[in-house]
């Protein structure tokens, strides 16, 4: 299975995800660069974490405009799993493939910790293979990672099962200390209405190996392998 890495100018995170695919999962991983035409056969797309035009205008604004993102669109249109990271995340939103915003930390403080998200779905191709509330423990580092949409969107993600992940306590509970930016509803990642395409703040690419803290976040990659390798197709 191949796992498409994008990188930007400005990216920092790409080979993070790289060595999380393809060295630790034992995946087949590729960068590919945001001038290039194509996905290289892709099962798997990552858009990752860092500062893709170094923040100019805005998170993720400039990106939206690489080439390579009329590739990430279709791939998505056509059902291809999609997983933004942070960065990534936020390209996702500017691009229209995610609603919302996300906006500066509500103590406008870059914020680099570990904190915990809850699984609220598991009917996505990268929590397919978590159980629904279990929790995970997962570093952020960001410094607009506040989410914010309207609240007829709220409320439209919410009936639409399309909050994946929230910020929470360690037991799962949630409050106001736990959600360390502010985000709406506690809301740390979601996805569309197709569910193929997931964006989230936290980094699951940074908690893959033992020594950096946690393991929990292997469970969205091996999902999405698992997923792929069930159906045989993407």
């Amino acid at each position: 299975m191949k796992f498409a890495v994008v990188e930007f100018p400005g990216s920092n995170c790409d080979h993070d995800a790289y060595h999380a695919t393809k060295h630790v999962l034992g995946q087949d991983a590729e960068f590919v660069w945001h001038k290039d035409a194509d996905l290289g056969g892709a099962d798997v797309v990552v858009l990752p974490g860092g500062f893709s035009y170094g923040d100019y205008l805005r998170t993720g604004a400039i990106a939206r405009f690489s080439p390579v993102m009329a590739r990430v669109r279709e791939f998505a249109d056509a059902g291809g799993p999609v997983i933004g990271i942070c960065n990534g995340f936020q390209v996702l939103l500017e691009a229209g493939l995610l609603e919302g915003a996300l906006l500066r930390n509500r103590d406008l403080k870059f914020l680099c910790e570990h904190v915990h998200i809850r699984i609220e779905r598991t009917d996505t191709p990268f929590t397919a293979g978590a159980v629904a509330g279990q929790v995970l423990r997962v570093p952020i580092a960001h410094g607009e990672g506040n989410f914010h949409a309207s609240p007829e969107t709220v409320a439209a993600l919410e009936a639409n099962r399309q909050v994946i992940f929230r910020y929470c306590a360690e037991d799962g509970e949630l409050s106001d200390r736990s959600n360390p930016n502010g985000s709406v509803s506690a809301i740390a990642g979601i996805c569309n209405a197709g569910r193929n395409v997931v964006g989230l703040m936290p980094h699951p690419e940074r908690a893959c190996e033992s020594m950096l803290g946690s393991t929990d976040g292997r469970v969205l990659f091996e999902s999405v392998i698992s997923s792929i390798a069930a159906t045989g197709v993407v």
